[in-house]
C-alpha cells in the first residue's frame, strides 16, 4: 500500500473515464492527458485501464509500504527517491520504506503517478475514476488528503523501462492548439473571428477540470443572432462563447452545453489542454477536418508499436 504525506495542491484517482451516462448528466471524467494515462499503464505493466493519480503542483509525496514500481508521466518534474533524483516519463522499481517528494514542476501542469499494482478501491458505474461534483469514485469522491492510505492487489514484478523522448508531445508555453470551425461558426462576425485566431490569450486562475478560461480579444456576435442555443450535448475541446464573447474550453465534466460553439480543439492538441495553466500564454489555429484527421493518423503512425507490451 501508499500513504500519501502531501497531496500537493490537488490529486484525484482517475482513469480512461466513466462512459455510457451523459443521457443522466454523468460525465466521463477521464484523465485529462490521455497519452500520458496510456504511457502510464505501459511503464507500470498494465494492459488494461488501471486507476492512477492526476495530481498538481510541486510538493506531493507519499510513502511506499509494499515493494513495487511506480511511473510519473505527464508534465515534466524533478523528484527525489529517498536520497537520489528522478524524472517523468519512466518507471522505477522501489522497497518498502521508500519515499517519493516532488520538487517542481518544470514543464507542463498536470502529472501522473501509478503503480505496478491494482489500487484496491470500488468501481463505480464501471469506472474507478473520481467525480468531484458528485462526490463518487476514486477515493470516497474527493481529492486526496495527508494521512490517506491506498492499499493494492495484484502487485506485478515489472521491469524498469522508458518513454521515447521523441514521442513526448511540447508542453513549453505558448501553447499552439489547433482548431476546427464548430456549428455555430456563422454567429460572429468573420473579422471578429480573424482577431481570435490571430490573438494570443492568457490562460485565467478561474480555469479546472470543468473548462479553461482565459483572458484576450472578446468573439463578437453578428447583429441579431441569438447568443445561446438549446442546450444539446457537447464534445471535449468544445469553445463555447457566452454572452459576454469571451471564449472558453469545455474539458470531460460536462455533457450538455448552450452556448454557441465557436469551434473544437483538434483531437491531437485535446491532451495538451491537461497542461494550460494560469498565466500560459496560447494562440489557436484554424484547420479544416482534414487537415486535423491527416495530422492525427500521422501521430497514431508514430506511437503506433511505442505502448505494446
Amino acid at each position: 500500500m501508499i500513504e500519501i504525506i502531501n497531496p500537493g495542491l490537488q490529486s484525484i484517482i482517475v482513469d480512461n473515464g466513466r462512459y455510457g451516462f451523459s443521457d443522466i448528466g454523468v460525465p466521463a471524467s477521464p484523465a485529462l492527458d490521455g497519452f500520458a494515462y496510456k504511457a502510464l499503464n505501459y511503464l507500470t505493466g498494465h494492459q488494461n485501464p488501471s486507476p492512477v493519480i492526476e495530481a498538481i503542483g510541486p510538493m506531493f509525496s507519499l510513502v511506499f509500504h509494499k515493494d513495487m514500481t511506480f511511473a510519473i508521466t505527464g508534465a515534466w518534474v524533478e523528484g527525489i527517491l529517498d536520497d537520489r533524483p528522478f524524472t517523468s516519463w519512466q518507471s522505477i522499481r522501489v522497497k518498502k520504506g521508500s519515499v517519493i517528494k516532488i520538487k517542481r514542476v518544470n514543464s507542463g501542469f498536470r502529472y501522473y503517478l501509478g503503480f505496478s499494482g491494482l489500487m484496491d478501491i470500488e468501481k463505480i458505474m464501471g469506472s474507478y475514476t473520481t467525480n468531484m461534483e458528485c462526490h463518487f469514485g476514486g477515493y470516497e469522491g474527493r481529492p486526496l488528503k495527508k494521512g490517506d492510505i491506498i492499499r493494492f492487489r495484484d502487485i506485478k514484478d515489472t521491469v524498469e523501462k522508458s518513454i521515447d523522448r521523441d514521442a513526448i508531445p511540447n508542453m513549453t508555453p505558448p501553447h499552439v492548439l489547433r482548431v476546427i470551425d464548430g456549428p455555430e461558426k456563422d454567429f460572429f462576425r468573420e473579422d471578429s473571428v480573424g482577431i481570435f485566431f490571430g490573438a494570443t490569450y492568457k490562460v485565467s486562475t478561474k480555469s479546472n477540470r470543468i473548462g479553461i478560461r482565459f483572458s484576450g480579444p472578446t468573439v463578437e456576435f453578428k447583429e441579431g443572432v441569438e447568443k445561446s442555443i438549446i442546450s444539446e450535448g457537447i464534445l471535449p475541446g468544445t469553445i463555447q462563447v457566452p454572452g459576454d464573447g469571451m471564449p472558453l474550453i469545455l474539458l470531460h465534466e460536462r455533457t450538455v452545453g448552450g452556448y454557441a460553439r465557436l469551434g473544437v480543439i483538434a483531437r491531437i492538441d485535446q491532451d495538451m489542454l491537461a497542461h494550460l495553466k494560469p498565466g500560459d500564454d496560447l494562440v489557436f489555429q484554424r484547420v479544416s477536418v482534414e487537415e486535423a484527421e491527416k495530422i492525427w493518423i500521422e501521430r497514431m503512425k508514430k506511437i503506433k508499436n511505442l505502448l505494446k507490451t
